[in-house]
């Protein structure tokens, strides 16, 4: 681990300015992870530019795994990621992606429910109550509301974060916080993922069958039984096929769930 820092005040800034532009390619596959990625591109640059590439190719793949948070909230997570990158040696480099993974949950909860469901909210309240007065300031005043909070808080966000993480890294008990820190993130991360399963993965079968006078349903007797079962089943097969060699990439797997699915609901297999 090195004592003085890699990255200088450009490579900050540059950074700053490309995390702007964090949900310009988002997407359904990986969500943020392409804006994430492009955001600390010019760290990589500098931290990987006399590595071999190899090295450099890890850095990419590992920067392009799936990310999404709170856009409004997203600098701090870079900031962290961005110093921790820069202190781990090559064999801590694992442990870059399962902070930031642990960081996306907790810091999109909070701009979720504090800014983008109660502050900008209440600017905006504020803004239209004028406007529907016809007093032009009204939407200035949202204007400038907004982004005052707004630039304010990604900037001193992606400040902080890299100051801390540089000083989580460098501290007395830096390695054992990490530790606990990449601990934390893998467990987090796995919540993260099985909650979205859960939340979006959704399967019915609308199939019922007759026995005399009583009717049954066959997906009111499967979740008795196990619920969000054929959901399980659906993300155990779409895993496997991602770890499988022979498939290509996941865009082809989800234009197959697509066919697959629309065939199933006009044979009324599927509701």
């Amino acid at each position: 681990m090195e004592e003085k820092n890699k990255l200088t005040k450009a490579d900050l800034k540059k950074m700053f300015w490309r995390s702007q532009f964090l949900m310009a390619t988002t997407n359904y596959e990986r969500m943020q992870s392409l804006g994430a990625y492009f955001s600390i591109v010019p760290a990589l640059k500098r931290i990987y530019h006399k590595s071999s590439k190899e090295e450099r190719a890890k850095a990419i793949q590992r920067h392009l795994e799936f990310f999404n948070t709170n856009p409004y909230v997203f600098g701090s997570v870079l900031g962290i990621t961005a110093a921790i990158e820069e202190q781990t040696n090559e064999k801590e480099k694992d442990s870059v992606i399962s902070v930031r993974t642990g960081l996306m949950g907790p810091f999109a909860g909070l701009g979720d429910s504090l800014l983008s469901m109660t502050i900008i909210p209440i600017f905006m309240s504020i803004g239209s109550g004028l406007a529907i007065e016809g007093n032009p300031i009204g939407p200035i005043l949202l204007f400038v509301l907004f982004n005052g909070l707004i630039w304010t808080i990604k900037y001193k966000g992606f400040q902080l974060g890299y100051k801390q993480g540089s000083k989580l890294l460098t501290g007395k008990n830096g390695k054992d916080l990490l530790q606990r820190a990449t601990t934390m993130g893998t467990v987090i991360g796995l919540m993260v993922v099985g909650s979205l399963i859960v939340s979006t993965v959704k399967i019915n079968v609308p199939i019922t069958y007759s026995v005399g006078e009583s009717t049954f349903k066959v997906q009111k007797m499967l979740d008795d039984i196990m619920p969000n079962l054929f959901p399980f089943l659906l993300t155990m097969l779409v895993y496997y096929l991602l770890k499988k060699k022979s498939a290509k990439n996941s865009v082809a797997i989800i234009v197959a769930i697509m066919v697959v699915g629309i065939l199933l609901s006009v044979v009324g297999i599927l509701g």
